[in-house]
Order: C-alpha cells, then sequence, then structure tokens
C-alpha cells in the first residue's frame, strides 16, 4: 500500500518509468525526457491518423499517464489527418524534437514502434497499422 493510499496513480508512474526506460535502452539514449518526448509526439502523430474508436482501443493498452500524454492537444473534429506518405510523418515529429541531440529520425521513430509492438496486444498493433497509409505501416514493423 501507498503512504497516499492511490494504487492505481502510483501503478500508472511505475509503469510509465518502465516503458520510458525501455524507450531509453532501444534508443541507447542517456536522456529520458528526450525519450519521453519523442514517445509523446510520435503517439501524437498516431493518434491524428485514427478515428476516435481505434484511439479509444489503442489508447486503452497505454498506462495511464501515457494515455494523458497521447491526448494531450487533441482535436478530434481535425483528425483523422489526410498525410498520406511517410516522409511528411517523419517531418512532424523532427519538428517536434526540435533541438535533440540525440535524435536520428527515422531509425528511432521505429524504436517508438518496437516499444509498441512489445507493450501493447498483437491484434492492437495489427488495427492500428492497417489504418495507416501504406508509406506510414511500412515504417512500423509488423509485430
Amino acid at each position: 500500500m501507498t503512504v497516499q493510499g492511490l494504487e492505481v496513480i502510483d501503478h500508472s508512474v511505475h509503469l510509465t518509468h518502465e516503458w520510458i526506460n525501455e524507450l531509453a535502452a532501444r534508443l541507447d539514449w542517456s536522456s529520458k525526457r528526450s525519450a519521453l518526448r519523442l514517445l509523446r509526439v510520435t503517439l501524437h502523430r498516431i493518434r491524428d491518423h485514427l478515428v476516435v474508436d481505434e484511439l479509444a482501443q489503442l489508447s486503452a493498452q497505454l498506462p495511464l499517464l501515457i494515455r494523458g500524454f497521447m491526448f494531450e492537444g487533441w482535436v478530434p473534429k481535425h483528425t483523422p489527418i489526410k498525410e498520406r506518405n511517410v516522409a511528411d510523418f517523419i517531418t512532424f515529429i523532427t519538428n517536434q524534437m526540435g533541438q535533440t541531440n540525440e535524435y536520428r529520425g527515422r531509425d528511432d521513430i521505429k524504436c517508438v514502434f518496437d516499444l509498441l509492438n512489445n507493450r501493447l496486444s498483437r491484434g492492437e498493433i495489427e488495427d492500428v497499422r492497417a489504418t495507416l497509409p501504406t508509406s506510414i505501416r511500412d515504417l512500423w514493423p509488423a509485430p
């Protein structure tokens, strides 16, 4: 039991740290703050390609804090977006990463996809990938 008696929050914090630590290890980055930023902006871009039902199904499998990060700044009436090519997908994420020294582009985004493949159900990953344009789907390895 926690000091505050709020196990659901403590558990979510613990899971969020696990996800960030795993992603930082996959990226071989020293900055966990940057790893969280990459996770957040990649989830935002995935989110913006999904219809509401699919987004709800995906988010249900995320730890509570990461789910909150995913919905941060979301404007449902602007989604799903019509972006069709992987270059625009990568450029959006690159622009959001700003001056992050460790960021290397496409390969780092694939690390986020590998994390999601490892942490979420195969069926959900397949459903999400199936809704993405082919060129973006090709960036995300099959689970």
